[in-house]
């Protein structure tokens, strides 16, 4: 074998050198290329699922909208077939008005005349009439200050137990106090005996921007009087005139006067004097006279038709109300009393001095 020299090794060893080096720059170059092709993919995929996340977020806030915007819709449809569905003040006025032709044994003590709804929609209509009856109220209470002369009286009638006090929380209970005078009537004390009967009624009247509120009234004169012949009875038939003639003064003199029956069942009240017996509680609302009135029942039906016949005139008409359900009492004695006040209409006083100057005086204080 001939001997290699040392520079021809050499000139080998670079030349396979460079051919590394060749071989390492083309693979990094295509390294590069791959890698922006993989980068290139990803963002492509990236920016294809921001696209469809973005598309899903604006059809879901699309369906969002348009679903609020069908339950808008739906509500307000809702609330005004509600609105033009529900019973006014003046269909429970027409529906309890006593007529010429009015039999009190023919009316069912559990009927709801002039509403057709159960008790969840009666309370929840209640409760809506509230800040009407209040705000109609305060007007009248307004009006009086600046001189007017009207006020309403709400005469309130009933056997025992037949929700006459439910009526003073509950109704009565919704109107501002300073503008109500609330008046119980019990048996005539000595004093009162020594008078004509129409003598304390009278001065029991509402005063000019009063709701007054009768719990029993003039009426007893003629019902607990006659039922047990306390005075002779050429004496009580007289009082129906009596009582019609003081009715017309007093609504000459501005008094709107709506006077209402609360009619239960017998089977009803015997069941509410049982509730009071069971619970301690309601003790103090129980008299053991209550039961001995029960064995009267006939007799003061008699009574109160007598009355609805002879004393439910233009100027102070007799509403006689359903009252074994409750809810249905307050609902319907709630909307006659409403009746009364927007019929009446009572508008906020003008002010007695210039608004402009005292505000500008206001502002200078």
């Amino acid at each position: 074998m001939g001997i290699v020299s040392r520079e021809t090794c050499h000139d080998a060893a670079m030349g396979k050198d460079k051919k590394a080096k060749k071989k390492d720059k083309k693979k990094s170059r295509e390294d590069k290329v791959k890698l922006a092709a993989a980068k290139g993919v990803v963002e492509e995929v990236a920016a294809k699922n921001a696209a469809l996340k973005s598309a899903a977020k604006a059809e879901a806030k699309a369906v969002v909208a348009a679903a609020a915007e069908a339950a808008k819709v739906a509500t307000t449809k809702a609330a005004k077939a509600a609105k033009s569905d529900s019973p006014s003040p003046a269909d429970f006025e027409r529906a309890l008005r006593v007529g010429p032709d009015f039999v009190l044994a023919d009316l069912d003590p559990e009927s709801h005349p002039g509403f057709e709804g159960d008790r969840a929609e009666g309370e929840a209509m209640m409760a809506g009439l509230a800040d009407r009856v209040a705000d109609l109220q305060e007007r009248l209470y307004a009006d009086s200050k600046a001189g007017g002369k009207r006020s309403v009286l709400l005469v309130v009638q009933g056997m025992d137990t037949s929700g006459k006090g439910g009526i003073m929380r509950h109704v009565v209970g919704a109107v501002d106090p300073q503008g109500v005078d609330i008046t119980a009537f019990k048996a005539p004390t000595a004093e009162e005996r020594e008078h004509p009967f129409l003598w304390r009624i009278e001065r029991a009247l509402p005063t000019p921007g009063v709701v007054g509120v009768f719990d029993r009234s003039q009426y007893e004169d003629v019902l607990i009087v006659r039922v047990h012949d306390l005075v002779p009875r050429a004496q009580w038939a007289r009082r129906y005139a009596q009582i019609n003639a003081f009715e017309k003064r007093a609504a000459a003199a501005g008094i709107t006067i709506v006077k209402v029956m609360l009619h239960i069942s017998k089977d009803e009240q015997k069941a509410r004097l049982a509730e009071r017996l069971a619970n301690p509680e309601k003790y103090w609302k129980f008299n053991p006279g209550d039961i001995d009135e029960r064995g009267h029942w006939d007799a003061y039906m008699e009574a109160y038709q007598a009355v609805l016949d002879k004393c439910s005139t233009e100027v102070a008409p007799w509403y006689v109300v359903p009252a074994n359900a409750k809810w249905y009492a307050r609902l319907a004695v709630m909307n006659l009393l409403l009746d009364a006040l927007t019929r009446l209409d009572p508008q906020w006083p003008a002010a007695e001095f210039d608004v402009a100057e005292q505000q500008a005086r206001l502002a200078e204080s």
